[in-house]
């Protein structure tokens, strides 16, 4: 049978939720995606102007569609993520985590262990977690066994073996951790009310164990056990100091999952944190390569289903950042106040900490890899052809129209080249004039780089507003580089981007890395004209001084200082020094100035 044409194949595509598949000429599958209406989904595909480059080169390659109907979009979206694990397509996210998570073990037996695990064995004990770090879970051990005294040997104690005195009780007992089940000091009724208690607290709820133990104390102390009522306000207190610790929100939220992402142009960033009882009993922050520039709400939709897959979650509830599709049976909130709200911008504030992370330690580990993000960012967010990896930016620097100079500064994959730095004494504008001054310095530079054939930069920078930019495109006009190079200014009042021929300008957000860059260089263009500037100003009041003298000119004070230094050390010379450089008669007159 003929391959049916790609068009006949769309227009036979039902109107109903589904999943869809696309294979490539060999039948390797490419990509599967899930839809509310799979013919309106699948057609846009072809139908649509795709920006971004991955995407159109997966649809040249699709030569075969397949498809499966399913009764609504959350089932599409649980068999879309079935089918994107088992198949991992090229051009699908994949969701997956080559680590091991530990869980928390209480083993099916009459005096049950509880111990750290990271294998699951079907032998009907109870497994509580995953946890997200083995630290975690080794806290919530050392609590619990702080607090209840429990076995940690694996003997078999049964009834008739402890009944024969097979055990004999170890340094645990002695040490007061254990209470020496073995040897039938402890009941099984009593040990298992201790396991049920120790369940609630895994879980997050410590109010059972509290009440507890402080009719414990109480009673005790009616007593006059003093001794014994100590040790159980101790367990109280650690119980409490833990709570605090874990609880950062309304004790009334429980049993809910949140969800945040945060992303940039080649990754997402999703935080999971699980609530029981007011506390945080699990953070998770997954790292998801984007391959087909995807939308936020479809990488947190996919997601959501395969976190709560991962860590068993029978949450009901959802606080999510935004409105998404999930399975019917779940509750989702959008919190716009309150509590809630609160929990949800923590989750933010944990996905932006672990980019940030992850940020630094690519930057150590993969240089390569954060300079070209930094880079894809860049031509995003300015909007360029191409990405800046050679920037230059100018500045202008005079104070009440004294030596006016300028700078320029360079900076190759977002790093400064210093020795590519230029200054630039104004030669043709007279007075104060930034406009002028800007027009000259940024001839000069591309006339020179033009005529030694040089490399030009993707973007220059120029600080100031629209008017310093319309005169440094005055020198481009002339030059004929108008539109072969991509050229902004930034204003200093709001940290505005101006663009040519445009009279809005563009507001970066203050954290993005692509201000930061344009800040760094305005900054550093700023630094590099003022130093120059201040030398040139500096030297000019220094032969100002000794040029006052009678008989001394500019080349003599220009002597001076090329063997003295500075002018305190010419005060400080001796005319016979002096007249070493400039002869006896010139030495005379400038002792006679400085000694009268």
């Amino acid at each position: 049978m003929s391959q049916v044409p790609i068009d006949v194949q769309l227009t036979t595509l039902p109107d109903s939720p589904g999943v869809y598949q696309f294979y490539d000429t060999d039948d390797k599958i490419l990509y599967v995606g899930k839809a509310k209406n799979l013919k309106k989904r699948v057609s846009s595909y072809f139908t649509k102007n795709h920006e971004y480059g991955k995407t159109r080169v997966m649809v040249k390659k699709i030569h075969r569609i397949k498809h499966i109907v399913v009764p609504t979009e959350s089932d599409a979206l649980l068999l879309e993520n079935n089918l994107i694990k088992k198949y991992r397509p090229r051009y699908n996210v994949l969701l997956k985590d080559d680590k091991s998570y530990p869980w928390i073990c209480i083993k099916n037996e009459r005096f049950p262990r509880i111990f750290p695990t990271r294998k699951l064995i079907k032998d009907g004990s109870e497994y509580y977690g995953p946890y997200t770090s083995m630290k975690t879970v080794r806290t919530l051990l050392e609590l619990v066994k702080s607090v209840y005294p429990l076995r940690t040997c694996n003997y078999d104690l049964s009834a008739e073996k402890i009944s024969a005195g097979k055990f004999k009780s170890c340094l645990e007992f002695h040490l007061g951790n254990c209470k020496a089940p073995c040897e039938g000091l402890q009941e099984a009724e009593e040990y298992h009310k201790q396991i049920d208690d120790i369940r609630e607290i895994i879980k997050g709820n410590f109010k059972s164990s509290l009440h507890y133990f402080k009719r414990q104390m109480k009673s005790l102390a009616e007593e006059m056990r003093f001794e014994e009522a100590q040790r159980m306000k101790d367990k109280i207190d650690i119980l409490e100091n833990y709570q605090v610790k874990s609880t950062i929100v309304n004790p009334k939220i429980t049993n809910v999952d949140v969800f945040s992402i945060i992303s940039d142009e080649a990754f997402a960033y999703i935080n999971f944190l699980q609530l029981s009882h007011g506390s945080i009993i699990r953070s998770h922050t997954m790292e998801i390569k984007k391959k087909l520039a995807e939308k936020n709400e479809d990488l947190l939709q996919l997601a959501i289903v395969e976190i709560r897959q991962r860590f068993k979650s029978r949450s009901k509830e959802l606080y999510l950042p935004f409105p998404v599709t999930v399975e019917p049976h779940l509750k989702v909130t959008v919190p716009r106040l309150g509590d809630k709200k609160k929990i949800v911008e923590l989750s933010e504030r944990n996905a932006r900490f672990f980019r940030q992370e992850r940020f630094k330690q690519i930057k150590i580990i993969d240089p390569d890899r954060h300079t070209n993000r930094i880079m894809a960012q860049m031509k995003t967010d300015l909007r360029l052809s191409q990405e800046p990896r050679h920037i230059e930016c100018f500045d202008n620097s005079n104070i009440q129209g004294s030596n006016p100079v300028a700078a320029c500064v360079v900076f190759k994959d977002g790093k400064p080249s210093k020795k590519e730095y230029r200054h630039y004494n104004i030669k043709t504008v007279e007075g104060p004039d930034d406009f002028a001054s800007m027009e000259e310095v940024v001839f000069r530079r591309y006339r020179r780089l033009l005529d030694e054939a040089q490399s030009l930069p993707q973007l220059i920078v120029i600080d100031g507003g629209k008017g310093q930019l319309s005169s440094a495109l005055k020198s481009l006009d002339t030059l004929g580089l108008r539109g072969k190079i991509a050229i902004i200014g930034i204003a200093k009042r709001l940290e505005e981007i101006y663009f040519p021929e445009d009279p809005i300008p563009l507001y970066l957000d203050k954290k993005s890395e692509s201000l930061k860059i344009i800040q760094q260089l305005r900054n550093e263009a700023h630094r590099f004209g003022i130093t120059f500037h201040r030398n040139k100003r500096s030297k000019a009041a220094i032969n100002s001084e000794l040029e006052q003298i009678e008989g001394i000119g500019q080349k003599t004070a220009q002597d001076l200082l090329k063997s003295f230094k500075s002018v305190k050390r010419i005060k400080e010379a001796s005319v016979e020094n002096l007249a070493a450089t400039v002869g006896m008669a010139k030495a005379r007159k400038i002792y006679e100035t400085f000694h009268p």
